[in-house]
């Protein structure tokens, strides 16, 4: 209940009072404003009005009155990609080695993958879709320690080979550095993905680097149960 104090004006010898709103008359008995009046000692009129239910609640709370919140949409999986890592206990030896492994998987098709077409080109059950390979060399002074090295990373095995003699070869290079150049064999990197259609349509990756294997955007756990099973088999890959 909110109360609201008006003071009475008397208008002639008439007996009516009038509230807040001027020129409204109030006569004892009459209530032309619709509100309940209340008479009290010093003259003055109380007005008692009410107000919704509602927003007494709110007020009492401190509150405004609110909307409901819509209720907002939930995304909903629809599958579930995976990914699996095998880490090698030893690095593969040497891109020869290396080469060897990614090729039986394309020529063999280890996987029992199938040939498909997409957007009208037809593709291998298996197809290499990247490479890259690091060729790095060390400079030494006469007592072998390290004063240079140099590096080249190409996109095919016959661009490293190439890459690495040319670099061993460089007169300017090596006088450069001021040292005899000296392949780093033990770190350099190679690295190759492989893109395979397994017989339920799934499309997945096995990318092949010297310390590791990874299959990547597989669903179906037999997907990864084959390839597991084909590399317990290749000695290089324990």
């Amino acid at each position: 209940m909110y109360v609201k104090r008006a003071p009475l004006t008397r208008h002639g010898n008439s007996n009516s009072r009038t509230g807040p709103l001027r020129g409204a008359h109030l006569s004892r008995g009459k209530n032309p404003t619709g509100k309940n009046l209340e008479d009290t000692k010093d003259g003055s009129v109380i007005l008692r009005y009410k107000k919704p239910p509602e927003f007494r609640r709110n007020v009492r709370h401190n509150q405004k009155p609110t909307k409901e919140e819509p209720t907002m949409a939930d995304f909903i999986e629809k599958t579930n990609v995976k990914t699996a890592v095998r880490n090698l206990a030893t690095p593969i030896a040497d891109v020869a080695a290396f080469d060897a492994i990614v090729q039986s998987v394309i020529t063999d098709n280890a996987f029992g993958c199938v040939a498909y077409t997409e957007g009208g080109v037809a593709h291998q059950p298996v197809e290499k879709t990247k490479e890259a390979y690091v060729a790095k060399i060390v400079y030494q002074n006469t007592e072998a320690k390290t004063v240079g090295n140099q590096s080249g990373k190409y996109p095919t095995i016959a661009g490293f080979n190439a890459g690495a003699a040319a670099i061993l070869a460089s007169a300017e290079l090596t006088a450069a550095h001021g040292g005899t150049p000296v392949r780093d064999l033990a770190d350099e990197t190679y690295a190759a993905t492989l893109r395979c259609r397994d017989p339920n349509g799934e499309l997945y990756f096995v990318t092949f680097t010297r310390d590791r294997v990874n299959l990547t955007s597989y669903s179906d756990d037999g997907i990864r149960t084959r390839v597991e099973t084909w590399a317990d088999t290749v000695a290089a890959l324990a």
